[in-house]
């Protein structure tokens, strides 16, 4: 680990060697690169106010994995405190959001799916927080979706789409 990773400028570094079986994302402009390898913890999408706000989007699909198994192979993104205990990485330069990170969860970063230059090789699981929903837009798939958060005992509030 470099003394940035530790300091906590940067997530976790597991070296500048390609990782086997890598899944490599970027930024928008390229200035920032990264990777990791294996399977997701989980990916979903979240429909909460806030991950809407921080890409200015209808929800968002997240990507978890384990700090362990996860580096940035080019630059260094900058980071908003957007609430407390949660920090969310971005490139100054182009203004691309990259991770959230959470106090709660130290040991996970979480990586937009469409950051990775193939979105395609994950697969969302459920939807989260639909009670923020927005009412204009519906996706017409037949995962869970769960009022709040997944964590824990949570059960889903309903399977597939809203009813008309």
């Amino acid at each position: 680990m470099t003394a940035d990773a530790a300091s906590g400028n940067v997530a976790t570094f597991i070296g500048e060697v390609p990782l086997l079986n890598a899944v490599e994302g970027r930024c928008l402009c390229g200035s920032i690169t990264f990777q990791y390898e294996g399977t997701p913890n989980w990916t979903l999408h979240c429909h909460c106010e806030s991950c809407r706000r921080a890409t200015s989007s209808p929800l968002t699909t997240w990507i978890s994995v384990s700090r362990r198994v996860f580096s940035f192979t080019k630059g260094t993104p900058r980071y908003f405190s957007s609430s407390p205990g949660v920090r969310r990485g971005f490139c100054e330069s182009c203004g691309s959001p990259l991770t959230y990170e959470s106090e709660r969860v130290p040991e996970e970063l979480h990586l937009y799916a469409a950051s990775l230059l193939d979105p395609c090789a994950v697969s969302p699981s459920r939807h989260v927080f639909t009670t923020e929903q927005l009412p204009w837009l519906e996706i017409f798939d037949d995962l869970p979706r769960y009022a709040t958060t997944s964590r824990g005992r949570a059960a889903p509030v309903r399977t597939g789409p809203r009813k008309p």
